[in-house]
């Protein structure tokens, strides 16, 4: 947070909703940025059934890397929350998400109108908007706790729990097509979120006047830009390697190792499980020790457990995988949210998040090329 500016006095009981809400909008990213590792062998098996595996998985890649262009699109996300508010900006984050979640269900029969759909659902779970009111609104000596409180609620498993099932039961389509019911009660519960008292002040600091996108941009310090490539690296680190692990987390474990679907099932939920306490513990600690050595931790780990996971195939690294994927996550959602000036927050943070998704391009691409090169992964 910008060292001039002072925590706002918010009640606890109005904080708490706010987490609440904030972390439903997180859990909805999360369902839908995880469910794709349960659904894609579906997907490979519906559009490339009478080709190999490794030829199916790096044709798919390939294109989601090609699509994947559509998501740079969501620096305009983070620009509408800083002109129009943070209310207006989650109710056009959750549309963007619940509304192609509902697509998919019913007008995919087409492989690149899937893609497109596909693309556009990926950019509304790419903003990390849902950060920024806590980061706003929560005392500074206890925002990581909140933030990650948010976060922790957004990564309870529902998806590892409850996805197989729908997905078996109803098919891979309508893994996705749920979302649209969580859209509904979003928008209900956000009708009764005001916006954040910072955001509010910086309106009439300018008189009201509409924030411009040029403007924005010319508004960020130097300080600022220094900020943006820093977090922008790592978070490009992270979503190249996010995206390539749990787009072939499934079939590493049920096209190469030969598992079951019920023996991946059940990988899949503990590492699931892992998520929360892996956000729990990651708050506790960007508060105690700080956010650098967080960051530090969280890395090595997930070095240290991919590499493990390549070398082994032991469902223990998936799992390390996951902890400490999450730690780093926590620490990118607390940093963007907190670092930049009120009046540009969204917009820095969607200029990150745009460098950043990159990595859906990147990741797919090199996804596709690695499992060419290396047909059993």
């Amino acid at each position: 947070m910008e060292s001039g500016e002072q925590s706002p006095k918010v009640s606890k009981n109005n904080l708490i909703f706010l987490v609440l809400v904030m972390g439903l909008v997180s859990s909805m990213d999360t369902w839908l940025s995880m469910i794709e590792t349960k659904a894609i062998p579906n997907i490979l098996d519906e559009w490339w059934p009478a080709i190999a595996d490794e030829v199916a998985r790096s044709e798919f890649a390939t294109l989601q890397g090609i699509f994947g262009i559509i998501v740079f699109g969501v620096f305009f996300i983070g620009w509408y929350a800083d002109a129009y508010g943070r209310r207006k900006g989650m109710m056009v984050l959750v549309l963007i998400m619940g509304v192609p979640a509902l697509m998919i269900v019913f007008l995919t029969a087409d492989l690149y109108v899937f893609l497109l759909i596909y693309s556009i659902r990926i950019m509304g779970t790419t903003s990390n908007l849902w950060e920024i009111p806590i980061s706003e609104e929560a005392p500074a000596k206890s925002r990581g706790m909140y933030g990650s409180a948010a976060f922790l609620i957004g990564v309870i498993p529902l998806w590892a729990i409850l996805g197989p099932t729908i997905i078996d039961s109803y098919g891979w389509r309508m893994g996705y097509g749920v979302m649209f019911a969580m859209m509904v009660v979003l928008f209900i519960l956000l009708y009764f979120i005001k916006d954040t008292q910072r955001w509010t002040d910086t309106e009439h600091a300018r008189g009201k006047k509409r924030l411009g996108i040029m403007e924005a941009l010319r508004k960020l310090r130097p300080e600022d830009r220094k900020y943006i490539v820093i977090a922008t690296l790592v978070y490009l680190t992270w979503t190249i390697t996010f995206k390539m692990a749990t787009t072939f987390g499934g079939e590493f474990f049920t096209g190469v190792l030969l598992m079951t679907d019920a023996e991946f099932n059940s990988i899949l939920t503990v590492a699931g499980l892992l998520l929360p306490v892996s956000a729990l513990i990651s708050g506790i600690l960007l508060d105690k020790i700080g956010r650098r050595i967080v960051l530090i931790l969280g890395s090595l780990g997930s070095v240290i457990c991919f590499v493990g996971l390549g070398m082994t195939g032991l469902p223990t690294f998936y799992w390390g995988a996951y902890f400490f994927m999450s730690m780093v996550l926590t620490w990118i959602y607390v940093y963007l949210a907190e670092i930049f000036p009120t009046e540009v927050r969204a917009t820095s943070v969607g200029v990150c998040v745009t460098g950043a998704r990159l990595g859906y391009v990147v990741g797919p691409l090199l996804s596709g090329v690695l499992l060419a090169m290396f047909a059993d992964m």
